[in-house]
C-alpha cells in the first residue's frame, strides 16, 4: 500500500509542478488524453506491482498455481467426483478468504455456506471464474488481484482498497 501512495503522491506532484513552473498566461490544466496516459501508465505500474506481490505470495507457501489470461492464480488440490460447474447452475461452496498478509477475512465457518448462481454475478469475478474450473467435490485456492476481487474502493467491510484476496473453496453441490 505504501507503494501505491508513493507512486500517486509522484504523479500528482508532477502534474502540479509542470503547471506551477509555467508563466501565469501559459498555466493549463492537462487535457484528457494527457490525464488517460497518466492513468494509464499508473495503473499497469500497479498492476504489475500487485501481480509480483502475488508471485512472491506463491513461493513463499510453495503452491503450485495457474494463472487465467484474467489474472486469477488457481490450484485445485483435492479431486471431487461431481458434475462440473457450469453457467447457470447453482453453487454451494464451504470457503475462507484471507488477505495475502494472512488476516483471515471471512469463513463459512462464522458466515454459513456461500450459495450462488453461476454467471448471474453477485459474487467477486475471481470467484466466478474459478468456480467454473471447478466439479462438485473439488477443493481449491483462487488468488484473486484486486481487479477480480473487490477492486479500488474494497467491500466496504473488511476487505480494505485494492486488496488481493485468497479464496480456499470447497465446491460442496451444484444445483
Amino acid at each position: 500500500m505504501k507503494f501505491l501512495r508513493v507512486i500517486f503522491f509522484f504523479l500528482f506532484s508532477g502534474m502540479i509542478a509542470v503547471s506551477c513552473n509555467q508563466p501565469q498566461e501559459e498555466r493549463r490544466l492537462p487535457d484528457q488524453q494527457e490525464l488517460r496516459k497518466a492513468l494509464e501508465e499508473t495503473n499497469k505500474i500497479l498492476l504489475e506491482s500487485e501481480k509480483q506481490e502475488i508471485r512472491d505470495f506463491i513461493v513463499r507457501y510453495g503452491w503450485d498455481m495457474e494463472e487465467t489470461g484474467s489474472g486469477l492464480w488457481y490450484q485445485i488440490y483435492q479431486q471431487g467426483k461431481g458434475e462440473t460447474a457450469s453457467a447457470g447452475k447453482i453453487a454451494l461452496i464451504n470457503y475462507t478468504i484471507s488477505l495475502l498478509t494472512g488476516d483471515m477475512i471471512y469463513s463459512s465457518d462464522t458466515e454459513g455456506a456461500k450459495e450462488f448462481r453461476i454467471g448471474r454475478g453477485g459474487v467477486e469475478l475471481g470467484l466466478e471464474e474459478g468456480i467454473l474450473l471447478m466439479k462438485e467435490g473439488d477443493k481449491a485456492r483462487f488468488i484473486m488481484p484486486s481487479h477480480l476481487a473487490h477492486g479500488v474502493p474494497g467491500d466496504g467491510v473488511k476487505i480494505p482498497a485494492r486488496a488481493t484476496i485468497v479464496y480456499d473453496v470447497e465446491l460442496i453441490e451444484l444445483k
